[in-house]
């Protein structure tokens, strides 16, 4: 037996971000070297992102745009600090203050819809690579959802882009060992904290693409409750040769961003071959996958996907939505598709894939 979906749920912060606003806030950031750079407004035009959220607020945005102070933002560049930013410190204390609150909203949707009282969830799973605080996400989500005391607790943290998938794989597993097990899986990422202030090609196209959300799904198993979406396997690979590609650094600035610009080119070499292996190991062929909830890692990583894959055009058009709307949000961004999917019926055996640093590719199995 595995874990069945019963409710899914998603937030967003109040403070929209255009991408034209974006760019804005980059020249101010980046200090001289982007101030004037003619390349950029390629970068933000060429992401594929219409708009996107922060927690920072609209006030930090207008500053930016403004050139003013109003807001006192400790995330205003200031000039003895110069191409730096806040300090990891100063970017954790935000998180702790934002990240409880986008986290709890996106649970709450999900409780509701599952008609799975608080009180019966006996499993708590959570999910961050933005943000370490304890007592932190999962403490607020016991206390304001009700959830009772002797609920197990356990965190995925620091996995990045694909740490949701591996929620759903420590969700299965307590589904399939526990035929009373009810679920709750909280993804809450906070990726306008770790904005990077210098000029380094590879943090600035980081910069214009990741973004702020939390989602959250409740199951159980799925002999003991009634839904169509039911994991029938989860599946990883590790890419060859990619240990540099994508990389996820604790810094004195935050966190650091490094991505390689051929990380499309090793998912184009690599993924089919593993992908075809795992599905072969499930009875199914490519061409029998129903829809695709594909991880919007940059629109590179989309057609990289769906080239290596063979796919239609449409199988990944609500990847690129959700990614249009709103950004990369690392973690919790294949929650929000499979969300639409879900909610439009989408055909099965469906198929959500991320990638994260490593690079490894993981993957789980609806039926």
């Amino acid at each position: 037996m595995s874990f069945a979906l019963l409710g899914i749920g998603t937030a967003l912060p109040p403070g929209q971000l255009r991408q034209d606003e974006a760019l804005g806030c980059a020249r101010a950031l980046g200090g001289p070297a982007l101030a004037a750079a003619t390349w950029l407004p390629a970068v933000y035009s060429h992401s594929g992102i219409k708009t996107r959220h922060q927690v920072l607020g609209r006030r930090l945005v207008d500053d930016l745009l403004n050139t003013t102070r109003e807001s006192q933002s400790a995330f205003l560049p200031t000039e003895s600090t110069p191409g730096l930013g806040p300090t990891t410190g100063t970017r954790m204390r935000a998180y702790a203050a934002e990240a409880p609150a986008l986290a709890v909203r996106a649970a709450k949707i999900a409780v509701g819809e599952s008609g799975v009282s608080p009180g019966a969830i006996t499993h708590l799973v959570t999910v961050s690579c933005t943000g370490f605080v304890s007592p932190g996400v999962d403490f607020a989500l016991i206390r304001e959802l009700g959830l009772r005391a002797t609920v197990e607790r356990t965190h995925v943290g620091f996995m990045g882009c694909h740490g949701a998938i591996n929620g759903l794989r420590v969700a299965n597993a307590f589904a399939t060992a526990d035929p009373a097990a009810r679920i709750l899986l909280c993804a809450v990422e906070l990726c306008s904290l770790h904005y990077h202030y210098g000029a380094e090609p590879d943090k600035v196209v980081a910069n214009a693409l990741f973004a702020d959300g939390a989602a959250a799904v409740v199951g159980g198993r799925a002999d003991q409750v009634e839904s169509p979406w039911r994991i029938a396997a989860t599946g990883s690979c590790l890419i060859p040769d990619s240990a540099d590609a994508m990389a996820w650094v604790v810094g004195d600035q935050g966190f650091e961003m490094l991505l390689s610009r051929k990380i499309p080119v090793l998912i184009a070499r690599h993924l089919r071959p593993w992908i075809e292996r795992w599905l072969d190991g499930h009875g199914l062929t490519l061409s029998q996958i129903g829809s695709w909830a594909v991880h919007p890692g940059g629109p590179k990583i989309l057609g990289a996907v769906e080239d290596g894959l063979g796919l239609p055009s449409a199988a990944l058009v609500p990847s690129r939505a959700v990614y249009a709307e709103c950004g990369n949000m690392s973690s919790p961004t294949v929650l929000f598709i499979l969300e639409r999917l879900r909610a439009a019926r989408a055909a099965r055996p469906c198929v959500a894939l991320g990638f994260g640093p490593g690079l490894v590719a993981e993957a789980v199995l609806w039926r």
